[in-house]
């Protein structure tokens, strides 16, 4: 048997994976998440065999729930399945370590074979996303790799760096944990390639990216 965890912030969703893959005589669901947070805990607990992941959730996002998954175990096979092809965020998930991605809407057939397929070590893209993924590394080889537009989430915590306000007060603000403020504030940083806060407030500035 597959031991599979499905992670969406949407119950519906979540009830209709779990329905269909329940009904597959080589898969069982192991566990469910909300969000990415929660995914993580329930890998380290469960340690399926292969996670179905969405991307955009509150707090820690799909990509950020990849990196903390593939921190505790390297191995960890990952199938996206979203409703963003945007190249952007494919690129992030195939980098975190995402071994399949499909979207939304797909048939369920070809959630099963991904679901197999990257069980047994390989990979699988939906041939749009595979295609706007080729055409994201053509555009780095030839050109270099352009810089990462902010999340939302990402370009709030930076609006309150620029005014002064501390991890805390920060949470606060946005209704989120310390410790997602400080994932925010370390993709933050990567993005502007930057080592720090101040650092990163000061190029922020410079690019007109926040108003204080």
């Amino acid at each position: 048997m597959i031991r599979i965890l499905v992670v969406d912030d949407h119950p519906v969703v979540r009830e209709g994976l779990v329905a269909i893959i329940e009904a597959q005589d080589d898969m069982t669901v192991v566990g469910e998440a909300g969000d990415g947070s929660q995914a993580i805990a329930i890998y380290k607990a469960a340690k399926p065999d292969v996670v179905l992941m969405d991307l955009a959730m509150p707090g820690t996002d799909g990509v950020q729930a990849i990196e903390g998954m593939r921190a505790f175990d390297p191995e960890a096979r990952v199938v996206v399945l979203t409703a963003y092809d945007t190249d952007e965020r494919i690129l992030r998930a195939v980098e975190a370590g995402a071994r399949g991605y499909l979207l939304k809407g797909a048939p369920r057939d070809d959630i099963f074979r991904a679901v197999r397929v990257v069980n047994l070590g390989g990979s699988l893209l939906e041939p749009a996303v595979a295609g706007k993924l080729l055409n994201r590394v053509g555009d780095i080889l030839r050109g270099g790799a352009p810089e990462e537009e902010l999340t939302p989430r990402e370009q709030d915590v930076l609006n309150l760096m620029a005014r002064g306000f501390r991890n805390k007060e920060i949470a606060f603000e946005l209704h989120i944990t310390e410790r997602t403020v400080k994932f925010h504030a370390n993709a933050i940083y990567r993005k502007l390639d930057v080592g720090g806060r101040t650092e990163a407030v000061s190029k922020a500035l410079q690019k007109g990216m926040v108003k204080t």
